[in-house]
């Protein structure tokens, strides 16, 4: 095989594995800057190629499956979309994974990329874990695992390539460790032979890929400033420095990985926050104005980082501090108005929302505020609670509608309007039609039932007695005429 075509293999592979390696790890000298201009040259053609051979469609890299497809894919692995075709969401998710179809065919990648519908192929769906639209997963053996990221071409890419490659990455110099460390900002690294410690590492590897990337190292290919008291270790890089997994005081491997997953300081968006939900920790994050460069905004973002960096030792375990662009998205969140630039403590297992009391103006009144929330003085609003529920709808409800019309006030004056409209008429209809019948009803029992008023019962009881009195007079007149004539025969 030609040196540009082992160039172009080796492209391929490292599209699968931990991203382009450094010159020493190209034997044969193909790390020369002239090699690897040919390399690049030789993928750029590949890629050309490889374009001029398929249809116009990039839709063409991406397989439809059917309910053959378990018995069908043997030990391939396989990058599914699960979706609806209803499914707005899906929809605009096709265009981008057509061409995460493209991207992973061209670069040679092991992985298949297909789409299933959902709601054709149910019986499947069901078997893998589908739940909502659309669902993304990596199948790899007997695994299967979730992709909930954000859907982007770049990030469904780099999750397939570090899901599908292998669990444990080794890195056998220090140059490969130097590469990784620029190119990754947090890894985890595993150093010493065989133990049971590299099992539970290999076990949380598993689990956890998905987020995040592990390597292996014998202790002289880490860095100089590292210093371990014992080997085996785990350690995990970030922050421009090193941290020592401690069984006794980080308890479980897997829920330390976890929380160490994420750097000390984070640019914080809707979908960061939702990922850290799962580390069990405390979301501190100034909200501010990015576009604004005024001492206030700046000076506030600059004291959330100083603490994070500085008093690691102390918040870590409990904290994750950022900061958040705007408050739109945080307001929502709280159903409140927060001003811009403030600072809020998040808790997103419950739902519950710390403020500071006064505004935060130095790294002092942070860390005494941190420090209230740690010893419970600090007063927590929100909840989960049923009023928080009832508030929760009917926030979302009115949201909703002054979103529609302020996007549309014409599909808004219809959406809700017309029912309105209607339902109005319906009552003012129902309200005229029982004041109509009333009288009529009224009327008719009169007639029906004399008896019925009180007034007409004591007028007819009143003739009823006259004419029992008048009846009363005429028979006694007519006894006596009678013993009269009587009397008048003898």
């Amino acid at each position: 095989m030609t040196e540009p075509a082992q160039a172009c293999d080796r492209q391929r592979a490292l599209l699968t594995g931990a991203g382009p390696q450094p010159a020493s790890a190209f034997p044969s000298g193909l790390g020369h800057p002239l090699n690897m201009a040919a390399t690049g040259f030789c993928y750029t053609l590949a890629t050309a190629a490889l374009l001029l051979l398929v249809p116009a469609s990039v839709s063409a890299f991406v397989e439809e499956l059917t309910d053959s497809f378990k018995e069908d894919r043997k030990d391939d692995i396989w990058l599914v979309d699960f979706y609806a075709p209803w499914c707005g969401h899906c929809k605009k998710l096709e265009p981008v994974w057509n061409e995460v179809g493209a991207e992973m065919r061209i670069s040679g990648s092991p992985v298949r990329v297909g789409k299933m519908d959902a709601t054709v192929h149910s019986g499947l769906a069901s078997e893998y874990g589908v739940r909502g639209f659309p669902t993304i997963k990596l199948l790899k053996g007997e695994m299967a695992y979730n992709y909930r990221g954000p859907r982007t071409k770049g990030d469904i890419i780099e999750f397939s390539n570090r899901v599908a490659g292998p669990l444990i990455r080794p890195l056998p110099s220090q140059q490969m460790f130097d590469h990784v460390q620029k190119r990754h900002s947090v890894l985890f690294v595993y150093v010493g032979v065989e133990s049971t410690l590299k099992e539970k590492f290999i076990e949380v590897a598993s689990e956890l890929i998905v987020y995040t990337y592990f390597f292996s190292a014998s202790e002289e290919v880490l860095p100089q400033y590292v210093t371990l008291n014992e080997v085996p270790a785990v350690l995990v890089f970030k922050d421009s420095t090193y941290f020592v997994y401690d069984e006794y005081e980080d308890g479980d491997l897997s829920s330390w990985v976890n929380k160490e997953r994420f750097e000390g300081y984070l640019h914080v968006d809707g979908f960061t926050l939702y990922e850290l939900g799962d580390t069990g920790k405390l979301v501190a994050v100034a909200v501010i104005d990015e576009k604004n460069n005024s001492a206030e905004h700046m000076g506030l973002k600059s004291i959330v980082q100083d603490v994070a960096k500085n008093y690691r030792d102390h918040f870590h375990r409990d904290f994750q501090f950022g900061h958040m662009d705007g408050n739109e998205y945080i307001n929502s969140l709280l159903m409140d108005e927060l001003s811009v630039p403030t600072f809020v403590v998040l808790n997103t297992s419950n739902q519950q929302y710390f403020l500071p009391s006064k505004p935060i103006t130095s790294i002092e009144d942070m860390v005494q505020f941190i420090n209230s929330i740690l010893d419970g003085t600090a007063e927590a609003q929100g909840g989960d609670g049923l009023l928080q529920r009832i508030k929760r709808i009917a926030y979302d409800a009115k949201s909703t509608v002054v979103s529609v019309f302020k996007s549309s006030p014409l599909l808004g004056c219809f959406l809700f309007g017309l029912p309105l409209g209607v339902i109005s008429i319906m009552c003012y209809g129902i309200c005229t039609a029982d004041s109509d019948d009333s009288p009529e009803e009224l009327t008719r029992k009169d007639v029906l039932d004399p008896n019925a008023s009180d007034d007409g019962s004591d007028e007819d009881n009143e003739e009823e007695d006259k004419k029992e009195e008048d009846s009363s007079d005429v028979s006694d007149a007519d006894h006596e005429e009678k013993d009269f004539i009587e009397k008048k025969k003898d």
